[in-house]
């Protein structure tokens, strides 16, 4: 699972995110100790992007030092990742206001497309659940859809350092989140679906150069969305110590 995530960026901020993911996803448990060396191992790195990484974690509350190479992830109780959530939730919104101003036409008819794909699946849903048949398949369609939108989004905000820092800042991975989703449409299966119809509405406000509109409508969205997987995320056991 770690391993998976170095893939982009430099390698301290791989390894940032890796542990950082690790952690947040319950992978590491609370109260855990850990070593740098079984860190660099794990990830197949030397263990200088180990420390800095672990440095970063420190500072964010999310590892704390239990010795002089060891150190154990926090007893934060969520708070740390309340933090982490409140950062995306600012960042997604920046975006938003960025990509009011730079979006290109043929960028809001892609955003448009994807709405429109979406709107298909949406009924679909719909029709599915009151047939009573299953529905996550296509819930994972429509998740996916969407991830596709918001990498618009990002195109369309013409910032790659913005992006970069969103990227790096996120509370859950995108297979995690759509993991978390779909747990989540097993018990309610209208899960989330009342936020996409913000989305027409953003897209609006992006035709019309509105940041302030498109940045409220996904501060609404975004936290909104991210309250829900925190509320409703199992917690991961505590290791005794």
């Amino acid at each position: 699972m770690m391993g998976e995530a170095l893939q982009t960026d430099t390698l301290a901020d791989r390894v940032y995110r890796a542990l950082r993911d690790a952690i947040t996803t319950g992978e590491l448990r609370p109260g855990q100790k850990v070593t740098e060396r079984g860190f660099a191992e794990q990830l197949s790195v030397s263990p200088t992007p180990v420390r800095e990484a672990i440095r970063r974690l420190e500072q964010d509350g999310l590892l704390e030092r239990a010795g002089p190479r060891t150190v154990k992830v926090a007893m934060f109780g969520g708070v740390a990742v309340q933090d982490l959530a409140e950062v995306e939730v600012g960042l997604r919104g920046m975006v938003a206001r960025f990509a009011a101003r730079h979006a290109k036409p043929e960028q809001l008819d892609q955003l448009d497309a994807i709405l429109d794909e979406a709107d298909d699946l949406l009924i679909l849903i719909k029709q599915r659940h009151e047939s009573g048949q299953e529905v996550g398949k296509h819930v994972g369609r429509l998740f996916d859809a969407m991830q596709r939108f918001n990498a618009v989004v990002e195109s369309c905000a013409g910032n790659p350092v913005l992006v970069r820092l969103l990227d790096q800042t996120r509370v859950f991975s995108s297979p995690e989140r759509r993991s978390r989703v779909l747990e989540r449409v097993a018990v309610d299966e209208t899960f989330g679906l009342d936020r996409y119809t913000t989305h027409r509405r953003l897209v609006g406000a992006l035709r019309e150069g509105d940041s302030a509109a498109a940045e409220a409508l996904v501060l609404e969205d975004v936290r909104g969305g991210l309250g829900d997987l925190l509320a409703n995320a199992p917690r991961p056991p505590v290791s005794p110590s």
